[in-house]
């Protein structure tokens, strides 16, 4: 059988049938889709893009000092803060620490939302309370030191009968006493007064030579009739007591 020779395989390529261009995707604004390609359009996305973000940061940023005073009222309701200082609503957390119509003013002036300004009062009563509170009591405490300095002739005179005062009223009353009464220039001289009159009876219980331990004559021996004036009957007491107790 003879082959027919006009059954020949073409080296020459077919043409291929262009690709189906895409579809606009549903949401994708037809200024930003090229139809002829079939894809966004990068490029004028992004100039959209920037331009809406100019847009925004100019919206919220502050303006300027020269700007006018509508827009400036404008802003600042935006951000929440009322027409009048007399609107703000605040919450004292100190009874110390209240509503200041001044205060309220000036940081409306300054543009504070009302949460900004129940932050000022939190902050004045968290932090700024206890160092008022403080320096007062420093400011008084000086002041008690200043009348018993007049009270006892001078500082040298009153650091001196303090630790005398002190020695005294420790080894002879309650300690919630001693605390008490030594927080104020009062307290302090009545405990001088008591010391140097050989009161209170409590005192004076501890001196009977009857039924007298060793620790209470170890107190005697630290009242200042003891070791400083040395008064003889004061002092034959607690020979006495000492005497009993060894049995001499």
């Amino acid at each position: 059988m003879s082959e027919n020779l006009l059954e020949v395989e073409s080296d020459i390529p077919e043409e291929e049938a262009p690709p189906a261009r895409a579809e606009r995707p549903e949401g994708v604004p037809e200024k930003f889709w090229d139809t002829e390609l079939g894809e966004l359009r990068v490029e004028a996305l992004l100039k959209s893009y920037r331009e809406l973000e100019r847009k925004l940061s100019a919206r919220f940023a502050p303006p300027g000092d020269d700007a006018p005073e509508e827009e400036r009222q404008r802003f600042r309701r935006a951000i929440g803060v009322p027409d009048t200082a007399e609107e703000y609503q605040v919450e004292p957390r100190h009874e110390l620490i209240g509503a200041d119509p001044e205060v309220n003013a000036a940081l409306h002036r300054a543009g504070f939302t009302p949460s900004q300004v129940q932050l000022v009062y939190d902050l004045a009563a968290e932090r700024l309370l206890p160092i008022v509170a403080e320096a007062a009591s420093q400011f008084e405490a000086e002041r008690q030191r200043d009348r018993l300095r007049s009270e006892f002739g001078g500082e040298d005179r009153y650091r001196r009968t303090a630790k005398q005062i002190a020695t005294w009223a420790r080894a002879t009353l309650p300690e919630e006493m001693v605390a008490a009464l030594s927080t104020t220039a009062d307290g302090v001289i009545a405990l001088h007064r008591m010391m140097e009159k050989g009161e209170p009876s409590l005192a004076r219980q501890a001196e009977a030579p009857e039924g007298m331990d060793e620790a209470s004559l170890r107190r005697m021996m630290r009242d200042p009739r003891y070791w400083r004036s040395r008064e003889p009957d004061f002092v034959k007491r607690v020979t006495e007591g000492f005497r009993r107790l060894t049995g001499g």
